[in-house]
């Protein structure tokens, strides 16, 4: 299976379009790599967010597996239509977002380049490579999505703080000293939310 960013996947050599708001989720299964490369940096990019998924709390993973392994009650229903995800997704773009908060955005992606005069010193020694400015309309688009998920309308640097980690961990890449000293981009993030001011 191939997705190409101009919204259409290829499975066995037959292209198929994809009409929106469907889109492909990619996933990679730590186990299981036989056959599958890692993508180039340039590639990861386009990705908006690298959520990671853990195993379950145990009270979770007891609800779960009770639940699955029961006579099924439930069929799934219809939640919106694509129409009325579209219509979610425009106004999500329409959420305010003030020139303080986009610097601060700004500022954070900025401050993952080791070649930036002003990205701090652990920054130049530990990291191969930055985020672009992609990152910076994640940070903002996503924390929009946040704001108003949250019975918010205008976004806040909570919600850029919020998304850093998803948004930024695949998008810098640490250095091999790093990566020998066991530092990770999501601890290297961390590091820079605790030094970029707001």
């Amino acid at each position: 299976l191939e997705a190409r960013e101009e919204r259409q996947v290829t499975a066995a050599g037959q292209t198929f379009l994809l009409e929106p708001p469907f889109f492909v989720l990619a996933t990679q299964n730590p186990i299981e790599l036989e056959g599958t490369y890692p993508l180039p940096e340039a590639q990861l990019d386009r990705f908006l967010l690298n959520v990671v998924m853990d195993y379950l709390p145990q009270a979770d993973e007891i609800r779960m597996v009770t639940e699955t392994t029961a006579v099924q009650k439930e069929t799934p229903e219809k939640v919106f239509t694509s129409e009325e995800i579209l219509e979610i997704q425009n106004w999500v773009r329409q959420v305010p977002v003030s020139e303080h908060v986009v610097s601060y955005a700004v500022r954070l992606v900025s401050a993952t380049r080791p070649v930036a005069d002003d990205s701090p010193d652990f920054v130049k020694d530990q990291v191969k490579w930055g985020a672009g400015s992609r990152a910076s309309q994640a940070l903002i688009l996503a924390g929009k999505a946040r704001a108003l998920l949250n019975g918010r309308y205008a976004v806040a640097i909570e919600d850029v703080q919020a998304l850093a980690t998803p948004v930024l961990r695949h998008r810098m890449i640490p250095n091999f000293h790093a990566e020998a000293e066991g530092i990770t981009a999501d601890s290297l993030i961390q590091r820079l939310l605790e030094t970029i001011k707001e």
